[in-house]
C-alpha cells in the first residue's frame, strides 16, 4: 500500500494546476477510503512545483487591478482569488504531509479535506476566469504566499498560528465585502462561488484552531498567549480590523486571541 506521505509529495510536485487539483482530490479520496498507509517515508519538498504561468512578483511590483466594475478589474479580482486558492492547495497538503506523523491521523484527515476543498475552489475560479475570456496564469500573481510556509517548516504551532488562524481568518473578514460587491454587480454565479468558499473557510479555520489549541494545552501553555507570541515572531504584517467576529467565533477563534494585537 502506498504511503500517505509519498502520495502527498507527488501532489505537491505536480505543477500544472488542473493536474494538481485532480491529484489532490485523489489523495484525499484514497486516504478517506483507507487506501493510503499512515506512513511517513518521504520528506516534503521545501517548495512545491509551480507552473510556468502566472509570473510571480513581489507584492510591491504587482500591477493595480483597475477601477470599479471594469472587465479588467473583474478579471484581476478572480485571477487573484484563483491564485490564493492554488497556493492554499499546497499549504494544506504540506501541513498534512510535513506534520501529520507527529499530530496523528485526525490531523491528516482534516488537512487533506482542506486541500481537497481548496482544489475545488481553484477549479471553480479557473472556470470563472474562462467564462470571462481569460484563464489562470494570464496575469502576474503574488509571489510571496508560500514564504510563510517555508519559514515555519520546522514548527507546526507556528504554521497553525499563521496559516489557518491569520491568513485564512483574514479571508473570513474580507470575503463578505467582496461578495456584496459581486452581488451588486448582478454576478449570481460569482456570488455562489464566494459563498461556498466562505462557508468552507470557516471550517478550515476551525480545523487550524482546534489543533492549535490542543497543541498548546499539551504543552501546558495558554493558547491565546502562545498564538500572540508566534504571530509577533513569524507574521510580518499586521492583524487589523475590520473583523468578521461571527465567522471567526464560529471557527473557534474568539476575540481573546486577536483583539489586543489588532492594529
Amino acid at each position: 500500500m502506498q504511503s500517505v506521505a509519498s502520495a502527498i509529495r507527488a501532489a505537491l510536485l505536480t505543477a500544472q494546476p488542473r493536474a494538481k487539483c485532480f491529484a489532490t482530490r485523489e489523495v484525499a479520496r484514497r486516504w478517506r477510503q483507507g487506501h493510503l498507509a499512515f506512513v511517513f517515508d518521504e520528506a516534503m519538498p521545501d517548495h512545491p512545483a509551480r507552473p510556468d504561468e502566472p509570473e510571480l512578483l513581489p507584492p510591491n511590483k504587482m500591477p493595480k487591478r483597475g477601477r470599479g466594475g471594469s472587465e479588467r478589474a473583474r478579471i484581476a479580482l478572480w485571477h487573484s482569488l484563483a491564485h490564493i486558492e492554488f497556493v492554499a492547495i499546497d499549504l494544506a497538503l504540506d501541513m498534512a504531509g510535513r506534520f501529520g506523523e507527529a499530530l496523528g491521523e485526525e490531523f491528516v484527515s482534516d488537512f487533506l479535506s482542506v486541500a481537497a476543498d481548496e482544489a475545488m475552489h481553484h477549479a471553480l475560479l479557473a472556470r470563472k476566469l474562462q467564462s470571462l475570456g481569460s484563464y489562470y496564469g494570464a496575469l502576474p500573481a503574488h509571489g510571496g504566499l508560500w514564504q510563510v510556509a517555508y519559514e515555519t517548516r520546522h514548527d507546526v504551532a507556528a504554521r497553525l498560528a499563521i496559516v489557518p488562524m491569520v491568513l485564512e481568518a483574514r479571508g473570513l473578514d474580507v470575503t463578505p465585502a467582496t461578495l456584496e460587491r459581486v452581488k451588486a454587480a448582478g454576478d449570481e454565479n460569482g456570488a455562489k462561488i464566494l459563498t461556498r468558499i466562505l462557508d468552507d473557510e470557516i471550517r478550515h479555520v476551525a480545523f487550524g484552531t482546534k489543533h492549535f489549541v490542543a497543541l498548546a494545552e499539551n504543552r501546558s501553555e495558554k493558547p491565546e498567549k502562545l498564538w500572540k507570541s508566534l504571530v509577533s515572531t513569524h507574521f510580518r504584517g499586521a492583524v487589523k480590523p475590520p473583523f468578521n467576529d461571527s465567522a471567526r467565533l464560529a471557527a473557534g477563534l474568539s476575540r481573546d486571541f486577536y483583539a489586543e494585537i489588532a492594529l
